[in-house]
This record gives structure tokens, sequence and C-alpha cells, in this order.
């Protein structure tokens, strides 16, 4: 999907950084650092979510309260990293690469050893600040070793750690989880990290070139009301992939009353489905303006209707989890290209929302799922948390964004 959504920033950057011919000998290689950093990333991400069980047991709280680990992850990427991307507008992209690495590892790290819910939650603050502004520089690094005229095609290769970790990384989490505990899943984190930072030093290019922008043009960007809508249509509209994906493991043990074995494998069912419809997601944002979205929107809708009325069949759950999944990234590729068309000339900072705005996502749902469990609606009620914000989300669209177009805006030089 992001080869599309990315072009105009990549583009942007590849403008102000490039030279007509990238010195990289190997750029494979500093894709490859890039892309196993956000496979990292994403797999603390995810992997939370697929343990809720494990560390709220052993935190001694109950479900709902152990959400707002989740809801602090989403918060350190809504303000932490928008925050981070600033203060750093003017340092190497190399140069931040590792000091956000750095980062990653200490808030893993210390939320391995969390001797209780409070801290936990700071340190999965902490972890989140991170993910936004990693994905942000990334794309200005991808697009300087690929050099003019394929940073979109760099940065989807960069984001592709991510697509792994939704199918790959966070099922095996959840395994390492239940086999060996919820803290060695974090410590196995640490150690995926550690090659990652290893492979960032030995691999992110050293030169001037990568060196930061200014943070007025950067500022520039957030007094667009285009930006602020589309951070908001993507809020509360994806909210629903959280409102599912941070309760798979209570659906599966408490609605469909199957053993928690099975969990990794809803979780790999879902995150198949997101990796399904982040690829055709991305060709129909390229030829469809408004398509991708409200199709998107809707399509989850309908299978999370089904969720919540038959979800305790795993055999309608599972297909389902797969429907809310594909249809969620299908909606995604739009989001995006719509969001950086806005300031295609700020490039790492709507790099940093688009995350921002798909962690505050992730919090709505997150919270909202926690709130219908609070009122004793049943397991399967956070599905009709996500169905009201999707349904928010996909309103606002029809009657703002979809009936305009953005005015174009010049690319700094």
């Amino acid at each position: 999907m992001h080869q599309r959504a990315y072009d105009s920033q990549c583009t942007a950057e590849e403008k102000r950084h490039t030279s007509a011919k990238s010195p990289i000998r190997n750029p494979k290689l500093t894709l490859f650092a890039l892309a196993l950093g956000t496979f990292a990333i994403g797999a603390g991400e995810f992997g939370s979510n697929g343990i809720i069980q494990l560390f709220a047991s052993d935190l001694e709280v109950s479900v709902p309260v152990a959400t707002y680990a989740i809801t602090a992850y989403a918060f350190g990427v809504m303000i932490g990293s928008p925050a981070i991307t600033l203060l750093a507008a003017r340092v190497n992209r190399r140069t931040l690469l590792l000091g956000l690495i750095g980062l990653f590892l200490v808030g893993n790290g210390l939320s391995a050893l969390a001797p209780d819910i409070v801290l936990f939650v700071v340190f999965r603050f902490v972890a989140g600040s991170v993910q936004g502004a990693f994905f942000g520089a990334g794309a200005v690094v991808a697009a300087y070793v690929y050099g003019p005229g394929k940073g979109g095609k760099a940065f989807a290769t960069v984001m592709g750690g991510l697509t792994v970790a939704t199918i790959a990384g966070s099922p095996l989490g959840t395994f390492i989880g239940q086999h060996a505990g919820w803290r060695v899943m974090y410590g196995t984190v640490v150690a995926v990290g550690l090659l990652a930072g290893a492979a960032l030093v030995a691999w992110l290019p050293r030169t001037d070139d990568l060196r930061g922008s200014s943070l007025t043009g950067e500022l520039g960007a957030l007094r667009r009301r285009g930006v602020w809508l589309m951070v908001t249509i993507a809020a509360f509209g994806i909210s629903s992939i959280f409102a599912v994906y941070t309760f798979i493991g209570p659906f599966v043990t408490d609605a469909a009353l199957r053993d928690a074995s099975l969990i990794p494998i809803a979780l790999a069912v879902f995150g198949l489905g997101m990796a399904v419809g982040n690829h055709v997601g991305g060709r129909v944002a390229d030829r469809y303006e408004n398509r991708g979205l409200i199709s998107g929107y809707g399509g989850a809708l309908a299978f999370l209707a089904l969720i919540g009325v038959a979800g305790g069949n795993l055999v309608i759950l599972l297909p389902c989890l797969f429907g809310v999944g594909a249809t969620m990234m299908f909606a995604i590729p739009a989001i995006q290209v719509r969001l950086t068309s806005f300031a295609p000339d700020a490039p790492t900072l709507m790099g940093t929302l688009n995350l921002a705005a798909l962690n505050l996502a992730n919090c709505l749902g997150a919270i909202g799922g926690a709130v219908t469990l609070d009122a004793g609606w049943g397991t399967l009620s956070t599905v009709w948390a996500g169905f009201v914000l999707t349904t928010a989300g996909l309103l606002l669209y029809v009657m703002t964004v979809a009936r305009v177009k953005p005015a174009p805006v010049p690319v700094r030089a």
C-alpha cells in the first residue's frame, strides 16, 4: 500500500536530498536494516495485544485495566513521536534512527522488567514514542538510498517489516508469551531490536545529505485543515481494527470457548487479512480517489456486525477476523494518499502523523472495547464500539474530504 501513499513524500525528499546517482553500493542491505527495525517495532506493538490476558493476570489487574498499556503505547506514538520529530527536525536522519532504536530497546527492556501495571504503562508509552518518528525518518533514508524516482518503492519495502510483524511476529510473540512468559516475549523483542540496531549501525549511510529539514516548513503543514480532517477520519475509522485485534484472545477463549493455543492462529489469520488488504488496497488507491476508503470502511462494518452477532462460532469468527483485517487495510492506502496530498512538502512529519493517526485509532478501539466490557455487555461487545467509531469516520469522510480536492502544495526547494 505504501508505494503510492508515500510517493509524494518520497518525491519531496528526493528533490531535497538525492543526487542523480545514489552513492550507496548495496541499497538492499540498508533497506533490510530499516525493514528489520520496523519488524521489531511492529512485533512489540502487535505482540502486546496477544498477551494481554497474561500480563493482566501476572500484574493482578483486569483485562480492561490491562488495556491501559495498549492505550499508553498509542499515546506514545500520538504524542511522543510528533514531539521527537519536531525536536529533532535538524538532526541527521542516521543519527535520529540510531537514537530511536536505542530508545526502543530501553522501552521494551523496561517493559519486560515492570513490577506493576503503573510502571508497565509508563514503559509502554516510552516504547510507543519511537514508532512514528522511526517510520518518518525511515522514509527519508529509503528515498535517498534508492535514488530519484524510486522513493515510493523504497518506502514500501521498509514498511514490509510491519506487514511481516502482523502475520508472523505477533503470533510468534503470543506463542512465546504463552509458553515462556510475557516478559520473555518482550525480551525477545529486545533481542530482535538489538539485531536491527547492529544492522542500522553497519548499513545506514554516513552522509550530510541526510541532514534534517526546516522546523518551520514541517510546522506549516499543521495549519492545513485537510491534514487534520484526514487524521480524524483515520483515527475514528481504523479504530475497529483495534476494537477487534486487542481482544482476539478473549474472543477465542471466552466467546468461542476454545483453547488458548488457538490464539496465535487467530492472530495470524487477522494478519494475513491485513496483508491481502494492504496489497489490493494500494492498487485501488492508485486508480480511485475515494473508492478504497468508502469500500473498506463499509466492508469492515459488515464483518464487525457478523462477529457481534455470531462470533461465538469459531467457523464464523476466523473468516470475519480475516475480513476485518483485509477491509481495514484496504482503506488505509486511500487515507494515506489523501493525507500526503495535503502536505507533500512536510514528508517526515506527515509520515509521523500517519502513524499517529493509526495509533490514535488503537487508543480509541482499546478504550471503546474496555468501556463495553466494563459495562458487562459481553466479550464480543467490543466490536460494536468499533462499529460506532468506524461509522463516524465514514460519515465524516463522505461529508467533507470526499467532496473536495486538496489544493496543490508547492514542494520545498
